[in-house]
């Protein structure tokens, strides 16, 4: 950084801001974490196979729900330079453009979530987990279409900095998804135990409870009133729609790369036996509840970061990045001590099996040291995707989870039979490279911005 001493004054006032942000979004993702948190508790006490189920057929949906979250994503970074410009007009725009996109991504997505059973068969996933992965993919596309509209209200609500009702919605989403779960996963009033389908079912209903919530929110408080988001009903426009595409594909290639790896991880696991899945389900389950916390930082830091650079201060922008990526890497830190000090416990939390909890407490090991570069590779993306850069980004994140993470974890993990620490072994090298080259692009694109402004001034 150029500037060290700027930086040391103005990390309270952008660290204050963004978590002003980030506060409820980390309500929401700690929420979103907590449902899968749900699906697996109630999986793992039906046994392995149900588990082994929910978590490769979890692993197979999030390919498809990260391409169409990293496109709608791309609402945020487009809607906040719109509000930080001044422009109101412009952020109801991308609002109905952004409606029209969701639902034009669920036909495909949903489509390619009803293969689920041929692609786990060529993949060669243990023949008992695939009913029970089945039945959760099926149940969990009919909530594709809400989720993504639900995407929609949310990214243009974070654009204009108001993030409360993120957290409203997702509060009520758990609810839903907790009682769904006890009626129909356990089994309770007369309803019998549908297993791994009951926890999908559970999920998509609280989709559609989240949509309904946050559409009648955004209808009614007054905060919206001046971007007249439904003020009339708008065609889709071929313009607008190329525009967040435009942003969205590549920071969607990002996600995918990064989400696919762990995926793909999830289904190389699926060929070594149902107690090994269970044991990384957890792993992968536990890591993903911590990360919620640096993804909110993420969302916020792209949320200031676009503030200040629709207004014009790039040097207030770049700083900003720069406090962002710092307290990511901060609270993944603690989050690393604490797994570090409880993973037996954690462990027993989630499963009663001994054979299971053993398994997961040593890839819970794992986990702990992929936090810090974990931690810092998020600050960096949100940071970037504030200066709405995405494209090479992109092309760093490919690199770094599919030219170095995924062979690493296929030689290792398959090819030389070291098992599930060999497979982490390669996410890991991934993470690290991941975040050694964001960093090292965020140096560049922010320091560019500020030269940029300087010789046209």
């Amino acid at each position: 950084m150029s500037d060290p001493g700027r930086f040391s004054d103005s990390f309270r006032h952008d660290a204050r801001a963004i978590l002003r942000f980030a506060g409820p979004l980390a309500v929401n993702n700690l929420v979103l974490a907590g449902m899968m948190l749900t699906n697996t508790v109630m999986a793992g006490r039906l046994g392995p196979e149900p588990l082994a189920g929910v978590a490769v057929g979890g692993s197979y949906y999030q390919m498809f729900w990260l391409f169409g979250l990293g496109i709608l994503m791309s609402i945020s970074p487009l809607v906040a330079h719109a509000y930080g410009g001044g422009r109101d007009s412009e952020v109801g725009r991308r609002f109905r453009q952004g409606l029209w996109l969701s639902q034009m991504l669920a036909v495909p997505l949903v489509s390619g979530l009803l293969c689920v059973v041929p692609v786990l068969g060529w993949f060669g996933t243990d023949p008992r987990a695939i009913p029970h992965a089945a039945g959760y993919v099926y149940a969990m596309c009919f909530g594709m279409p809400a989720m993504l509209a639900f995407l929609a209200h949310r990214y243009t609500s974070e654009g204009i900095g108001w993030t409360r009702p993120v957290m409203y919605t997702a509060l009520i989403g758990l609810s839903v998804n907790l009682a769904g779960n006890l009626l129909l996963t356990r089994g309770s009033f007369g309803i019998p135990s549908l297993g791994a389908t009951g926890c999908g079912i559970a999920t998509a209903l609280a989709y559609w409870s989240m949509l309904v919530t946050m559409h009648l929110y955004q209808r009614r408080h007054a905060i919206y009133a001046r971007f007249a988001l439904f003020e009339r009903f708008e065609h889709p426009d071929p313009a607008s729609l190329r525009e967040i595409l435009a942003l969205g594909l590549p920071i969607a290639g990002s996600v995918v790369s990064e989400g696919g790896l762990f995926a793909v991880a999830a289904l190389l696991m699926s060929t070594l036996g149902t107690e090994i899945v269970a044991a990384h389900q957890i792993a992968i389950n536990y890591g993903a509840a911590m990360f919620m916390i640096p993804l909110s930082l993420h969302s916020a830091t792209t949320i200031h970061v676009a503030h200040q650079a629709g207004r014009g201060d790039m040097a207030a922008a770049r700083l900003a990045g720069w406090a962002g990526i710092a307290m990511c890497g901060m609270i993944m830190a603690v989050s690393s001590l604490v797994i570090l000090g409880a993973r037996h416990g954690i462990a027993e939390a989630y499963t009663s099996d001994p054979g299971v909890q053993g398994l997961a407490a040593g890839l819970l090991l794992f986990v702990a040291i992929f936090q810090i570069p974990d931690g810092l590779q998020v600050g960096s993306a949100g940071a970037l995707r504030g200066f709405k850069d995405a494209n090479v980004p992109m092309a760093l994140n490919f690199a770094a989870y599919w030219l170095i993470g995924f062979p690493l974890a296929w030689w290792f993990g398959i090819h030389l039979r070291v098992g599930p620490a060999g497979i982490w072994a390669g996410l890991i090298a991934g993470l690290f490279a991941c975040a050694l080259l964001l960093l090292w692009r965020y140096q560049r694109i922010s320091r560019r911005a500020l030269a940029i402004q300087s010789s046209s001034t």
